[in-house]
C-alpha cells in the first residue's frame, strides 16, 4: 500500500491536487452527504472529523481538541443581531501538521460542499494549525492542539504505557493548550508548562505567567486527575528548587536559564496592505494591484484578495463568473507564493453580501 502524501504549506493549493484526489473526494460524495443534514439549523458550533475520504461527527465531550495528524471541519452558527430572521455562518477547515495531503484535500473540498448547502451564506476560512485566527480561538473556553490522529496512525494509549508530552498553556480570553517538544528551548518565562506523564503531572509557572494562565492550568490538571483515577499533580514556579521541579528539569536534561518569551520572539512582522483585483483574459485570470485599498474598490461582477498583512480575504462578487467563483482559494494560495508571504496566513473566502467585522475592519479609512 502506498502510503498518503503527508500534507505540505508549500502544496496547499487546493486547485493543484490533481485529478486523482478530486476524483476520489467525489466519489465519496456521489450520495448526498449524510453529515450536513442538519447541519447549520441552530446557534452553535458544530465540529466534523475527514476519515478517509469521509465526513465524521467529533464527539462534544471532545470539542476543543484538536490532533495534528487529523483535518477537520467546524460549523459556527450565529445570528448578527438578536432579532436577525436569517442565521449567518463561519465554516473553517483546519489543518493538522501531520496530517495527509488527501485528508487536507477531502477537508478542502467538503467546506465548499458545506457552504453550498448553507446557500453559500457562509464565510470559509483556512486555519493551520498553529496560526489559527483569533475568531476561532474565541470559539472554545479552552483549546488543544495535540499530537495524535486517525490519518497518521496514532492510537489512544494506555496510562501504563504514557510517554512524557509537554504542553504549553497561554492566553486570557481563550486559553490554548499546545503540545509542544519535550526540550528546554520549548520553555519560556510568559506562559504555563504540565509535563503530563500519566500518573505524573509537574505543573510548571513561569515567572511571568498571568494568574489566569495558572489557573487555567490547575483546571486542566485536575481534569485530568478526575479522568486518571491515582494521578498526581506537582505544582512549582520557575525559580523553585524543590522536589517537585526536580523531576521536571530532569526530564528536560537539568535546570538552565529559560528565554523570557519566545512567541513574542517568533511573532511575524505584518506587512503593508495590498488590494488585487482578479480579471479574466480569455482563459486566463491575472491579478493586478490596486493603488487604494478602499471598500468603494470592489465591484459586485469581479474577486477580489485583500491582504491586511496578516489574514488574507479573499472578496467573491456577486455576478462574478463562475470560473472565478470556483478558483478563488486557489487565487489565494497563489497569492502567497508569488508575493513571498507566509505559507501559514489564514484564509477567508467572503461572498458579497456576507461580510464579517474582520475584512470590513481591513480596508484603509
Amino acid at each position: 500500500m502506498i502510503k498518503a502524501k503527508k500534507f505540505s504549506i508549500e502544496d496547499s493549493n487546493i486547485a493543484n491536487l490533481g485529478t486523482e484526489l478530486e476524483k476520489n473526494v467525489k466519489h465519496a460524495a456521489a450520495e448526498k452527504e449524510n453529515a450536513w443534514k442538519q447541519a447549520g439549523l441552530q446557534v452553535g458550533i458544530e465540529i466534523w472529523r475527514i476519515e478517509k475520504f469521509h465526513v465524521v461527527p467529533w464527539p462534544k465531550e471532545q470539542y476543543g481538541k484538536f490532533y495534528s495528524g487529523d483535518c477537520y471541519i467546524v460549523l459556527r452558527t450565529y445570528k448578527k443581531t438578536p432579532d436577525a430572521e436569517k442565521f449567518s455562518y463561519d465554516v473553517h477547515f483546519w489543518i493538522g501538521l501531520n496530517s495527509t495531503q488527501d485528508e487536507y484535500g477531502t477537508a478542502a473540498y467538503k467546506t465548499v460542499e458545506l457552504d453550498d448547502h448553507l446557500h453559500s451564506a457562509a464565510v470559509q476560512h483556512r486555519e493551520i494549525q498553529g496560526s489559527e485566527t483569533e475568531l476561532f480561538l474565541t470559539y472554545f473556553p479552552k483549546i488543544q492542539f495535540l499530537e495524535g490522529g486517525i490519518g497518521s496512525g496514532f492510537h489512544h494509549v494506555e496510562v501504563k504505557d504514557y510517554n512524557p508530552r509537554l504542553l504549553q498553556l497561554k492566553g486570557k480570553k481563550s486559553i490554548v493548550i499546545r503540545e509542544v517538544p519535550l526540550q528546554h528551548e520549548s520553555l519560556n518565562s510568559s506562559d504555563v508548562f504540565v509535563l503530563d506523564h500519566g500518573l505524573q503531572l509537574y505543573q510548571m509557572h513561569g515567572k511571568d505567567s498571568n494568574h489566569i494562565e495558572r489557573a487555567k492550568a490547575a483546571e486542566f490538571a485536575a481534569h485530568i486527575q478526575n479522568e486518571r483515577p491515582g494521578a498526581e499533580v506537582k505544582i512549582f514556579d520557575e525559580t523553585d528548587n524543590d522536589e517537585n521541579s526536580a523531576k521536571f528539569w530532569e526530564y528536560l536534561g537539568g535546570k538552565k536559564a529559560i528565554s523570557a518569551n519566545a512567541a513574542a520572539q517568533s511573532a511575524p512582522q505584518v506587512a503593508p496592505k495590498k488590494l488585487l483585483k482578479l480579471t479574466e483574459k480569455g482563459t486566463d485570470i491575472k491579478a493586478v494591484e490596486l493603488d487604494l485599498v478602499s471598500q468603494d474598490q470592489l465591484e459586485s461582477k469581479d474577486v477580489f484578495i485583500l491582504d491586511n498583512g496578516s489574514h488574507i480575504f479573499i472578496w467573491v462578487g456577486k455576478d462574478a463568473s463562475k470560473e472565478e467563483k470556483s478558483r478563488a482559494l486557489g487565487f489565494a494560495t497563489d497569492y502567497l507564493v508569488k508575493y513571498n508571504r507566509p505559507k501559514n496566513l489564514p484564509i477567508s473566502r467572503i461572498v458579497e453580501g456576507h461580510e464579517n467585522d474582520a475584512f470590513l475592519q481591513s480596508f484603509d479609512k
